[in-house]
């Protein structure tokens, strides 16, 4: 068959689109214009962009980062589901997660990772983030000279469960505030606007409700899990893990080197040396692995160094927990009120229902 000349060919027929071609590369290197007028070339794939963190130290000295995910999970060694609970494009309820190296905080508006060294926190203008990184830098710097009972990973969680307790305490405090003379209002007068209030507040007064509660149950399931507890204790494996680290360096430096200078001054025969070498390696090879074994052990079987911690978050608990009878309290008394209404509707109703017919009666039959 003879090929079609080139006039036949109009120019403006565009190519039909494939895999093959969709992303083609010119000559020079550069983007097609297909791609280009697509704008695939300023594409950028989820969840990597960088975020804006405040790094706190442990001397109170306070720095603004340019964070990306990849970088946190490999700084401070969590996964990637972790970091979701810090992302403020999503709702999730608060949470205290302790990892090996790090303790994943998410309470209210304060969203934080803290490790043994520093507190990374997620920068935003909101009052009780703006707070927390003032009020912790202040404590770090007056407490740089003195002994303080608490690690640096404590000191941070106890500020964050302390401001997270007074945010919702101070809520509750308004809602109070405003719940108390509206009801009031309703009883005495019973009309749309005044239900509609109501309403509103009492939507309002469930979810805090929630809000308290999810702070409250994560303190308990705290307290009542060592293993989670034990899991926190930062500064206490970080040192662990260097006293270990040093143990077997001293081993690497120390016995292997006097091992070599007693094969080298004896005279023994090549097979009688090999197998020496041999059973010395194994022995510390088991050394070093029963002393590592029993250094993580340690981590999770230290009973008694709980305790503080334990106490700390008790003391929050106490505090959580009045600010969830209040709110039980007021919703009490606005289910009383309700009550209270209903029973008054339905006493209103035959009433006006008789005046309606004497009134009726009245004007069919005068007197």
């Amino acid at each position: 068959m003879e090929e079609l000349p080139a006039s036949f060919l109009h120019k403006d027929i565009p190519l039909p689109v494939s895999s093959h071609n969709a992303a083609r590369l010119n000559t020079d290197g550069s983007v097609n214009s297909f791609s280009k007028g697509f704008g695939l070339s300023g594409l950028k794939k989820r969840g990597h962009g960088s975020r804006s963190w405040i790094r706190i130290d442990r001397n109170g000295n306070s720095k603004i980062l340019d964070l990306d995910k990849t970088t946190i999970m490999r700084r401070c060694s969590l996964p990637g589901r972790d970091l979701r609970l810090l992302d403020p494009l999503f709702i999730y309820p608060s949470t205290i997660l302790g990892r090996e190296k790090a303790i994943v905080v998410s309470l209210e508006q304060i969203r934080c990772i803290i490790t043994a060294d520093e507190v990374i926190l997620m920068n935003s203008l909101d009052g009780c983030v703006v707070q927390y990184e003032s009020e912790l830098c202040k404590r770090l710097q007056i407490s740089k000279d003195q002994i303080d009972d608490l690690p640096f990973e404590f000191r941070a969680l106890e500020l964050a469960l302390e401001l997270t307790c007074m945010s919702l305490d101070a809520q509750v405090r308004e809602l109070e505030m405003e719940v108390y003379p509206v009801l009031d209002e309703l009883v005495s007068s019973v009309s749309t606007l005044n239900l509609e209030r109501v309403r509103r507040l009492k939507g309002h007064l469930l979810a805090l409700t929630r809000r308290v509660q999810k702070v409250r149950d994560e303190i308990e399931q705290l307290m009542d899990d060592d293993g989670d507890m034990a899991e926190m204790y930062l500064t206490e494996k970080k040192e662990r893990m260097e006293a270990y680290s040093s143990s077997e360096q001293y081993f690497q430096n120390n016995v292997l080197v006097g091992a070599g200078m007693m094969s080298k001054s004896a005279p023994v025969s090549p097979v009688d040396s090999s197998s020496g070498a041999h059973r010395l390696e194994r022995a510390l090879s088991s050394i070093l692995s029963s002393s590592k074994h029993g250094s993580l052990l340690g981590s999770s079987n230290n009973g008694e160094s709980i305790v503080e911690l334990e106490m700390l978050l008790e003391a929050y608990f106490v505090v959580i927990d009045n600010t969830l009878n209040k709110l039980l309290s007021l919703k009490e008394y606005v289910d009383d009120t309700e009550d209270f209404i209903n029973i008054k509707l339905v006493r209103t109703i035959p009433f006006k229902e008789e005046l309606q017919w004497h009134q009726r009666k009245l004007i069919y039959f005068p007197c």
